[in-house]
């Protein structure tokens, strides 16, 4: 059995079923994947669950931005992850940041909290952060499962270098999970240069429009969605168990 898992940002039911197909160890649910993601609407939360047999971690973001979120957000995030948690969910994945850049912990403690038993990883705020070593120390201390990270890089593979160094001092008590461009072209040297076990991927494709009657004037409504190709994510997960 393969040490590698391959996670899914998978952006629909559709998605995630193709994720699974594809042998996807995990799927992250989320909403608008040209947004960085978003909390998914809770029917999609609830038909996805229905439809996995697979660990199924939920997106808690309500909103696009930066991550330095007021009471009212953070009000929104704990009910999401309440419905996530009356829906039987295997994790949620969050993060809130101060205006410092500091791991906000009383703020992520309250989220935390809310989870119950779920699991938690810390997402893509942590390439954020003001100090990347001390923001894992404070992310260990919170109980975290793992940090999805690009190393603080536009994607994991510029990235890398820290993300190994990451890993060293995590020392096993936390995963990290590189995320960012992550694909089956470059999945082997990613995995060589960091070290790492888990890894993040969308593995999507732009699906044409099935559309007929398509305005002329409106043409940037009517492009066909994204969503995970169950091939790609067959080629990632065969990448993985290739690697010695």
């Amino acid at each position: 059995m393969s040490k590698y898992l391959l996670e899914v940002a998978a952006n629909s039911v559709a998605s995630a079923v193709a994720a699974q197909a594809g042998g996807a160890g995990r799927v992250e649910l989320c909403a608008a994947l040209e947004l960085g993601g978003l909390t998914p609407s809770q029917a999609v939360i609830a038909m996805v669950r229905e439809r996995l047999r697979i660990p199924l971690y939920v997106l808690i973001r309500p909103r696009a931005g930066d991550f330095l979120y007021d009471d009212d957000e953070c009000e929104a995030m704990r009910r999401d992850i309440e419905t996530c948690v009356g829906l039987g969910c295997d994790g949620v994945v969050l993060g809130v940041l101060d205006a410092d850049g500091e791991v906000d912990m009383e703020r992520c403690y309250g989220l935390i909290a809310a989870a119950g038993h779920l699991g938690i990883t810390f997402h893509r705020a942590f390439d954020l952060v003001r100090d990347p070593r001390r923001a894992l120390d404070d992310v260990i201390a919170l109980g975290c499962e793992r940090v999805l990270t690009s190393g603080g890089q536009a994607s994991a593979l510029a990235g890398a270098a820290l993300i190994r160094e990451m890993i060293g001092q995590a020392n096993g008590r936390i995963a990290i999970m590189p995320g960012a461009g992550v694909t089956a072209d470059n999945l082997t040297a990613l995995a060589t240069a960091t070290g790492a076990c888990e890894f993040h991927a969308s593995a999507k494709r732009q699906l044409a429009s099935g559309m007929r009657h398509r305005p002329p004037l409106l043409t940037d409504m009517q492009g066909g969605e994204l969503r995970s190709d169950e091939e790609q994510v067959r080629a990632l997960v065969q990448t993985l168990r290739s690697i010695r």
